[in-house]
This record gives C-alpha cells, structure tokens and sequence, in this order.
C-alpha cells in the first residue's frame, strides 16, 4: 500500500526561512522552518494527506491502530516504526550534543521514570528508552558541522596558532593559555577539559573559563589565526560566539573535527558522538528516539555528569559514511545499525529498482512514479508518501530524485 503523507516544518529559532520551502518547492510560511518530519514520532507524526484511505489522520495512530499493515509482521509486536526521516535546514548553529548506546537510554528511561521526572520537564534527560544514532547527507553545495572529538595532535597544533597569536597581540596573555594547555595535560585530556569547562563558573566555582573562553575568541580572530590551516575552526568560533557569548561550547569547539560536506557527502553519528550542525541543507535519518544529552551552545538544560557518562571521548577523523552503489541510478546510506537505511535514486529514462524489505517512506526531488508488487504511487517534488513492507522492491521511474528512507537489509 502506497499512502501519501505531509507535515508542517517545525519552527525552531534556528532554521531557515526558505530552505525547505524551496526544496520542496512550496511557498514559505514566514516562520522559521528548521526540520520537516516524516515518521510517526509522537513529537509530530506525519499526517495521512487523505485520512479516508487507512481511515486515521496521522501514521502514528494508523501504525498504533494496525501495525500488521502497517509495518509488517516483523516489526508488528513492537507497534513501532524504528526510524524518523526529516528535511534538516539550519541557518544558525544548532547546540552541542550526544546521544546515548540502547543500554545507556534504557537504564536512563527506567531511573527518571522511577523517580517521578515528568516527561516534559526542563531537567529529564531521557524522554524514550531508545537510541538515536542518525546520518546527514548534505543536499545544499556545503553543509557544515562539528563531530567528533579530533586527533589530539590537531588539538596541539591548533594550540601553537594560539599561542603565536598572544605572543604577537599587543598585550599578550599567556596565562589563560597555560589554563587551557593545564587541563590538555594528563592520561584523559579531552574529558578533563570539557568537564572543566562545563562545569566552571557554577556554584561556588572560580569561573576561570570564563577568562579562557574570551581569550580565545579574541585570538581566533586574529591574522595568525586566519591564516593557519585551522582556519575554519578558527572561523567557526567566531561564529558561534555572535550567537553564544561566552559559552563553553565555543573553545570546546576546537576540540571537534570541523567538517565542510559537499552535496552528497554524509556523517554518521554514532552513540557517544558530540557534534553539531552549524549551517545547510541536509536529508536526516535517524533512530525514533527523542534522547538527547546536550553540551553547551543552548539555554537548555546541560546535565554535565550524564553528558559525560554518555560522551565517547576517543579521537577520531571526520565520520563520513561513503555511499554505496546498490543498483542502477541507486546508492544507498547503510550504517550498521538494524534501525534505518537510506537510499537516494536518480530516476531517469530507465527504470531504477530498489530492494526494500521493510516500512519505507518515500521523499521526491522531481517528478516520479514509484511502484511495488501490489500498488503504485505519483509523487511530484516535495512530494512524499509511506510505503507498507507487502510492496517489497520498489521500481522508481521519473525525471528526478527520490530518497527512501526504510529499515537496514538486515532488519530492524
């Protein structure tokens, strides 16, 4: 059963105010639309265009109603579709943050369950008991982000830019340097110092951060510091301190790889990766999980012991996930996790196959018709429709694009 689906952008401060309605080629409302939702997360579950065909206004209730159709006998027991498809378009920097493991949601779910936390209450941490690993794929020319906490010896170099900076300024300040180099040093560097810097200034702390955090705006400002090879870092934390003076997040920055994607290019963000998305256009998939542990750049709430219980403070390079080609016209975004895998399709004048195996939902850059074994759907750009698993491989014909957002070939 092909059943077509839309949604409202939801409007956080942060999002563009024509990106999506431009992807989608629609009028904009206005407002800022900062993520398009497609799935059946009770957050905003995507609306059925003509409620009459499965006889519910929304998926989460069709799916709640009759999850054999829904999603197939496989996935039918949990009632749940494992995946959340969303139209991401930043156009402000988005807050530092992580996700935790399956164990790690779990355990948090249960402990704020039994001590009575509401669900929506400023301080919970954990609002399901799932993880949410999730992939971007950049679909405007560049999509910027922070991910991952960077080789140590970029940490140093970077460090050297700072430090030549101050010798040259006109009042130098070594000192606030020598406190940041100070909390660099030991067996645990990278969480040593993003503990301190999250956690000074509060209570009855000094707020010697505070001193660092100015320092290094000032000097990433400077001519050394543009002209270096960590120029975009540096760059960057000039940015992020027009939106969050003096927040920590701006000199933790530093310690995260600073990644440019190009249309097409992906990230895979895996439990315990601190990251975040500074600017751009991208197609999201993610785990259905609202958890979220966040770390700065936010006037959210910050609960730094769990961050650091969850955070993977291992150095790694940039985790782009290369796309592999599946078919014909077809590459597909496959992490290993059981949860989502995503496809992107050129359609042209052949026809492009796709071998699902599970719920799908369906998102058009152009004009396409999609087929399956039983139905067949129209989508025009902007376009998007939810496929029931019965339909099985899905042939796609068209003058343009269309992402498939479904279950990994393994399964969920």
């Amino acid at each position: 059963m092909f059943v077509a689906i839309d949604n409202a952008p939801r409007d956080y401060a942060w999002g563009s105010r024509d990106a999506i309605a431009a992807y989608r080629g629609v009028q904009p409302s206005g407002d800022p639309e900062a993520e398009l939702w497609l799935g059946a997360h009770a957050g905003s579950p995507a609306k059925i265009v003509d409620a009459t065909s499965v006889g519910h206004p929304d998926l989460a209730q069709w799916i709640a109603a009759d999850p054999g159709t829904a999603l197939g006998a496989r996935l039918a027991e949990r009632a749940r579709l494992p995946f959340l498809l969303k139209v991401l378009a930043a156009a402000e920097p988005l807050s530092l943050q992580a996700h935790p493991t399956p164990q790690q949601a779990r355990a948090g779910f249960e402990r704020e369950e039994s001590e009575g936390v509401p669900i929506g209450a400023y301080d919970r941490n954990y609002k399901d008991p799932f993880h949410k690993p999730e992939l971007i794929v950049a679909v405007s020319e560049t999509f910027d982000a922070l991910s991952g906490f960077r080789p140590l010896d970029q940490v140093r170099g970077m460090m050297a830019v700072l430090r030549a900076a101050d010798a040259a300024s006109a009042a130098p300040e070594p000192g606030a340097l020598d406190l940041l180099d100070s909390h660099l040093a030991g067996d645990d560097p990278l969480r040593t110092t993003v503990d301190w810097l999250l956690r000074d200034g509060r209570g009855e702390d000094t707020g010697e951060s505070a001193w660092v955090i100015e320092r290094v705006v000032a000097l990433a400002s400077t001519e050394t510091a543009r002209d270096s090879e960590f120029a975009l870092s540096f760059e960057t934390v000039g940015l992020l301190s027009e939106f969050y003076p003096g927040d920590a997040g701006i000199v933790i920055s530093l310690l995260l790889n600073r990644v440019r994607l190009k249309r097409g290019e992906a990230l895979y963000l895996a439990a315990g990766n601190i990251h975040a998305y500074l600017e751009g256009l991208g197609i999201e998939l993610m785990a259905a999980s609202d958890n979220v542990l966040r770390g700065g750049l936010t006037p959210k709430h910050v609960d730094v012991g769990e961050l650091l219980e969850v955070l993977d403070f291992t150095p790694i390079e940039p985790p782009y996930l290369t796309a592999s080609s599946v078919a014909p016209g077809v590459v597909g975004y496959r992490p290993e996790v059981p949860d989502f895998a995503l496809y992107r399709v050129d359609a042209g004048s052949a026809a492009a196959v796709v071998p699902v195996r599970g719920p799908s939902i369906l998102l058009a850059e152009g004009d396409v018709e999609v087929a399956g074994a039983h139905g067949s759907i129209t989508l025009a750009r902007g376009g998007a429709a939810f496929v029931t698993p019965d339909e099985g491989a899905l042939t796609v014909h068209g003058s343009g694009g269309l992402w498939i957002a479904t279950t990994a070939p393994t399964g969920a």
